[in-house]
């Protein structure tokens, strides 16, 4: 019987459970043997063998000490250790760096309500860990998000935790695979033993739900197997049916993959008829020949703001093929330099609405050449200028 206080491996002493499931015990512990008190506070998790635990609880253990062993990313709890125990019952343990913060099960077990903003938050930090788990070769699947795994960090950033349902697409076609998930988060495929990418887009989307109506998908009612929400919430209909798309019940008519939902998320594309299995039209930017920059209903992708180097080393070249025409006012000597200022700051926000482009990186490449060219031809040329300028301003003082 394990105790608060108790020392396991020599290292590991327990300070307080934080769950118990019949077959596994999740302790929050010190590491005795930590190089500094930052990382002395971490999570033991325990297996005991025998009894009521199958072998394919402990396949499933030791499939998720595997997968954390080779996983690195800032919001996924680091791997510490793994060990094993014989103190009368056979012990596996595996340790994980501790995440500070509260889990979203816990936030609406005291009654939060998210927003529409809140969710779009977690739904964009999560679609960033799945598509570095999906793009991972083999592709590694979670299969158990849900509110309990998912961490509100004390700096405001959502973790993925527990993943001990977890499953790499390693194995050959015909395997079958242990049947895990959580009903009302795991979509009907995942019960069949035949999880795919889109399987993890579900749970992700039963879990946004949850958080905004406050209520588990299991208990919203369901018309032709889709889960019935939408009357539960005030959202942009847009999102709605986003979110509609992530709980599709066939897994072909979802998105394919994270980086399609997070991109249909983020600028706010048009989902079609969820009946057919169509694909996602990109949205048209429009060129306003000029206007752009008035333009409100256009929305500017966070990952593109910023200062723009192009624009303020070489803004007579630059306005050109950005279409930004208000940049002719660098041409006026008054307001001139003072422009050149000002298109630096708002250069990417305007240009972004001022011309069509393909995509981001499209829109990043094209600034990316005008900051190389600013940086090699337009920097000399204003130093050169100022170094005049200075010059003769000295000639005038001295005459």
């Amino acid at each position: 019987m394990l105790q608060a206080e108790q020392l396991l491996h020599n290292r590991y002493q327990l300070q307080r459970q934080l769950s118990h499931n019949g077959v596994r015990q999740t302790w929050l512990a010190l590491d005795l043997q930590a190089s500094n008190t930052q990382n002395q506070q971490v999570v033991v998790k325990l297996l005991a063998f025998g009894g009521t635990v199958q072998w394919d609880d402990l396949k499933l253990f030791e499939r998720e000490v595997q997968i954390l062993q080779q996983l690195e990313h800032p919001y996924i709890p680091k791997y510490v250790d793994y060990f094993c125990i014989d103190d009368r019952t056979l012990w596996f343990g595996l340790v994980q760096e501790y995440i500070a913060g509260e889990s979203l099960k816990e936030k609406l077990t005291v009654g939060k309500r998210f927003t529409e903003k809140e969710a779009r938050k977690i739904a964009t930090e999560v679609l960033n860990i799945l598509i570095n788990l999906h793009e991972l070769n083999p592709t590694v699947l979670h299969r158990d998000i849900k509110p309990s795994n998912l961490i509100w960090g004390e700096e405001n950033q959502i973790y993925l935790v527990d993943f001990g349902a977890v499953q790499d697409k390693a194995a050959k076609e015909g395997v079958t695979f242990t049947v895990v998930g959580t009903y009302g988060y795991a979509p009907m495929e995942q019960f069949g033993g035949r999880a795919v990418p889109a399987s993890d887009l579900y749970a992700l989307g039963a879990t946004l739900i949850h958080l905004l109506t406050g209520i588990s998908p299991s208990d919203l009612p369901q018309r032709d197997l889709r889960i019935q929400f939408a009357d539960q919430v005030s959202l942009n209909p847009t999102f709605v049916n986003w979110l509609q798309k992530l709980t599709e019940p066939a897994p072909e008519q979802r998105f394919t993959t994270a980086r399609q939902a997070l991109d249909a998320l983020k600028f706010n594309l048009p989902v079609l008829s969820t009946t057919q299995n169509h694909a996602l039209q990109p949205q048209e930017f429009r060129n306003n020949s000029g206007c752009g920059i008035n333009n409100t209903t256009e929305k500017v992708p966070d990952e593109i703001l910023g200062w723009n180097w192009g624009a303020c080393l070489l803004p007579w070249f630059w306005l050109w093929t950005n279409h930004v025409w208000v940049g002719l006012l660098c041409f006026v000597p008054e307001v001139g330099s003072l422009f050149t200022l000002i298109l630096g700051a708002k250069g990417n926000e305007w240009a972004w609405k001022s011309r069509r482009w393909r995509s981001i990186q499209h829109f990043k490449n094209h600034q990316r050449g005008w900051a190389i060219a600013g940086l090699l031809i337009g920097a000399p040329i204003s130093i050169m200028l100022w170094g005049a300028a200075f010059t003769l301003f000295r000639l005038i003082i001295h005459h």
